[in-house]
């Protein structure tokens, strides 16, 4: 089967929507404890956020999967990890080093020549 263009399409934009979930739920935390009772989780709004972004990025992938092969899809999911990095700099204030930007772009690297496979696969 080959992956169709809508369906890496797709999944890239689940990426980047579920991304924004672990940055909400990062920032849920400050507020976060499990003594509190339920009425405590239901008013943390990022937390809330941060499931619904996780929830619609998967609901998106789902799709995806329909129209492509998981061996190119799923490693495409680790776009996440590059959108948390940029998000946690933009709004956690968080600092990135040399050693993450090397890995944000080896990540980059392999999402870039899994799509290319699909190109060439016979």
């Amino acid at each position: 089967m080959k992956t169709a263009l809508w369906s890496i399409g797709l999944t890239l934009l689940a990426s980047l929507l579920g991304s924004f979930g672990p940055v909400m739920l990062k920032k849920s935390s400050k507020d976060f404890s499990f003594r509190t009772n339920i009425f405590d989780f239901i008013r943390n709004y990022y937390l809330i956020a941060g499931f619904a972004f996780y929830a619609v990025g998967t609901l998106l992938f789902i799709p995806a999967l329909k129209g492509g092969e998981l061996s190119v899809l799923y490693p495409m999911v680790s776009t996440v990890y590059v959108w948390v990095g940029l998000w946690s700099v933009l709004f956690l204030k968080e600092k990135m080093n040399r050693f993450k930007w090397i890995g944000i772009f080896v990540i980059i690297l392999g999402v870039f020549f899994i799509g290319l496979s699909t190109s060439f696969s016979g």
